[in-house]
């Protein structure tokens, strides 16, 4: 593919706040979804957060979300990669309807290594344009990528949510 190449640090969010189709709850979803990451061609599961619970961003009547990140490594070629979770959250159920809707799973590519892209360039946009505005990215992306500088900025981790807006509710859940 073209547009392939190693990258040492990809950057997944995971997220979800409805039941799947099965009825599962989100956390399910969660893991269902990370279990699909690690089995992706060419590419390792390296490290994971733990799941957390957040309110809806933007502010909402919808149930709180589950959220981790997942740091993968390997081949990739970022449109590539995202079709591929595009596949998995609609093997989980997943229908697009509206922006910020209500979702049984929902990944993003946060980043891949220090790739910059953005239009012209086709889709993904990278890094994504609002993990820094983000408790649900930021506390999870904290644990599992520690290091991790924001390729734009060049702020880190603590920089970013340090600077974050208030009002927003993250919060680890337990085992």
């Amino acid at each position: 593919m073209p547009g392939t190449r190693r990258f040492e640090r990809i950057l997944i969010g995971i997220g979800a706040n409805l039941p799947g189709p099965d009825g599962a709850p989100p956390r399910a979803a969660c893991e269902r979804a990370l279990a699909a990451l690690a089995a992706l061609p060419g590419l390792t599961l390296v490290a994971r957060s733990r799941w957390w619970e957040s309110a809806p961003v933007p502010v909402s009547d919808q149930p709180w979300f589950v959220n981790g990140v997942a740091v993968l490594a390997g081949q990739a070629d970022p449109a590539a990669l995202l079709a591929a979770l595009h596949a998995i959250e609609a093997a989980v159920g997943r229908v697009r309807l509206a922006l910020n809707a209500a979702r049984t799973l929902d990944l993003d590519i946060l980043a891949m290594d220090d790739l910059v892209r953005g239009p012209p360039d086709p889709p993904p946009v990278l890094p994504h344009p609002r993990m820094a505005d983000r408790a649900f990215v930021l506390m999870p992306l904290a644990e599992a990528a520690p290091c991790w500088r924001h390729p734009r900025s060049g702020r880190t981790v603590e920089q970013l949510l340090a600077a974050l807006p208030p009002g927003q509710t993250c919060r680890p859940l337990g085992p």
